[in-house]
């Protein structure tokens, strides 16, 4: 199966079975196309399986769809706290928004689907974004609070602090996929660290 970054997922076993080959084959579907054209009869074929044994598996697209986002979560949260571990406020800032982008524009539509789409049994802020676990806000929360600790930023609610700071890069990218920046990936990479710095200056303490 493929991991967020695009490489493949040691299995650990000899030989995968249905369910993990139909999971493996709807991921596979999705980074190249999209959510949209992930359909049971179409993993079922690039699984190599029948569509009933498919659906023995997984009762429905939805379904399917939910384990595929779950997996890709929980790869993501394997490395994404890490990114910066060990360095300043401010360094560890820009090491998560380069691990976004690094996602967000090396898989696109896994992008989309997991943080973009409308879909069933996703996050809702206030309550599920404020969670540890969180691996998408999670690790930002907590270097900001480290920031808070440190007095480089004012005491303040950390989630919403979280928001304001991450929030104009989800904004910045969503444009740029959808070709609304003229810049190259270097360009609009140094622009999105040029807006979190300005926020970052007018949230400092």
């Amino acid at each position: 199966m493929y991991n967020v970054h695009g490489d493949v997922y040691v299995v650990h076993m000899t030989e995968p079975g249905t369910a993990e080959r139909v999971a493996s084959a709807a991921l596979a579907i999705l980074l190249e196309e999209g959510a949209q054209a992930v359909t049971m009869r179409r993993v079922a074929a690039d699984a190599g399986v029948t569509t009933m044994a498919t659906y023995r598996h997984y009762p429905n697209r939805e379904t399917l769809l939910r384990a595929v986002a779950d997996t890709a979560f929980a790869e993501l949260a394997k490395d994404w706290g890490n990114r910066g571990a060990g360095g300043d406020f401010e360094s560890r800032i820009h090491e998560l928004m380069h691990g976004f982008l690094d996602f967000a524009l090396g898989k696109p539509n896994l992008y989309s689907f997991l943080i973009t789409d409308r879909r069933e049994g996703v996050r809702q802020f206030p309550e599920d974004f404020r969670s540890s676990d969180s691996p998408a806000l999670g690790p930002v929360i907590e270097v900001v609070e480290q920031g808070m600790r440190e007095q480089v930023l004012a005491e303040d609610d950390a989630l919403e602090v979280t928001l304001a700071i991450t929030m104009p890069v989800v904004g910045l990218t969503q444009l740029y996929l959808g070709g609304r920046i003229g810049l190259s990936e270097e360009e609009f990479r140094r622009l999105c660290a040029k807006t979190v710095g300005r926020v970052l200056n007018g949230l400092k303490h």
